[in-house]
């Protein structure tokens, strides 16, 4: 056979296979259970040129985007793992409160695993986005006249009298699977980075996130271990002012937890890695919101801006200058990861209301160009 009539074959990557069969050696099943999954995980690390040239040399941010779940937010990496887990219990029905994300997330892979699905939402305060995929999954959803902190202890009261499995962040399967999201960065960017901010609402991902740090480092395959730094909004920031808030008020919907289930673990995860948990404000929040759209190109829910509005607050403030004599190379890069938690169009409303919406004009080329500004 001629050289030009061989032929090479190419091999092709595996193909992704969700986060319990890409990290199944670190997960509560066996072959036994049976996977429900959508194939979540394998979100994009994006460098963020914008957010590092504010930092300057040798500072390096990068954002997860969780947006690019399934379902649109970081909830389906635990919700693999706690809808497979309830199959295996032979759980008929599941049940959480939410604000949003854990519904569209419990309610899709309910519906995946054929399973009913029960919501309850504080009524008025959840985002249109998230109730429409609770509701078209087939959740039989209450909106009940209270936050979502009376809403999941309702839950846990209606899990005590009937036969459903609770999804919230309360299930410990839950914080299994939001680990990988910690597994995946390191497997990146090669090691866990110096920095890793998230939003803080239930506190189930900063949990999370912070245990697969420590079980990736404890096998070594993260040779460091980050500083983690967790940011409420500043209208719902229990863990910041050290009291529950009974009224909690922010325009970041997904955070607007004023008694996080996981508060406990969250001051673990902060003070085990020498981090902090702030509070940024809701302007804070939204230009951090218009900034990731308009200089990167990613569209996120306001809650998901929060970590990228802690970041700018922490480096007006000089925080991270100290990591420079910190480095053992002159030549060795910070590393800074902000998690953005949920998709932008979660939250549509927000958007239009965040930037004006173009007034109608008539089919005339000169009132056009000068409109957008070609005049």
């Amino acid at each position: 056979m001629s050289a030009a009539s061989s032929s090479t074959t190419t091999s092709r990557p595996a193909p992704w296979r969700g986060v319990i069969e890409a990290y199944r050696v670190f997960l509560p099943v066996s072959p036994a259970t049976p996977i429900v999954t959508l194939l979540e995980g394998n979100t994009p690390l994006l460098y963020s040129k914008a957010l590092s040239g504010r930092l300057g040399e040798p500072f390096r941010v990068y954002l997860k985007y969780e947006g690019a779940n399934p379902t649109g937010s970081f909830k389906d990496r635990g919700m693999t793992v706690a809808i497979s887990k309830a199959v295996e219990a032979g759980s008929r029905a599941v049940l959480c409160a939410s604000t949003g994300n854990t519904s569209a997330a419990a309610s899709a892979y309910a519906a995946r695993a054929g399973l009913r699905s029960i919501v309850l939402i504080p009524s008025g305060n959840i985002a249109m986005g998230k109730l429409s995929q609770a509701l078209i999954h087939g959740a039989r959803v209450a909106a009940v006249n209270a936050n979502f902190d009376v809403c999941l202890e309702l839950v846990r009261t209606i899990a005590d009298r009937y036969p459903v499995t609770v999804v919230n962040s309360i299930n410990p399967f839950r914080i299994e699977g939001q680990k990988t999201c910690a597994f995946e960065i390191c497997d990146t960017l090669g090691r866990a980075p110096d920095f890793h901010l998230t939003p803080v609402g239930n506190a189930g991902n900063i949990t999370a996130q912070w245990k697969g740090y420590r079980e990736y480092h404890k096998i070594g395959r993260a040779g460091r271990l980050p500083v983690m730094l967790g940011f409420q909004a500043k209208g719902a920031s229990p863990i910041v002012s050290g009291r529950v808030v009974k009224k909690p008020n922010t325009i970041a919907t997904a955070i607007r937890i004023g008694n996080p289930a996981s508060w406990r673990q969250a001051l673990a995860a902060r003070d085990e890695s020498h981090g902090r948990i702030e509070a940024v404000t809701d302007r804070q929040i939204l230009e951090a919101y218009q900034l990731l759209a308009q200089e990167d190109g990613v569209f996120v829910e306001p809650a998901s801006a929060a970590s990228v509005a802690g970041l700018l607050a922490l480096a007006k403030r000089r925080y991270f200058r100290p990591a420079l004599k910190q480095r053992t190379r002159r030549d060795e890069p910070i590393l800074l990861v902000c998690i953005l938690t949920g998709h932008g169009l979660k939250d549509p409303e927000r958007a239009i209301q965040s930037i004006r919406a173009p007034r109608p004009l008539p089919p005339d080329l000169k009132a056009i160009s000068t409109a957008v500004g070609l005049h």
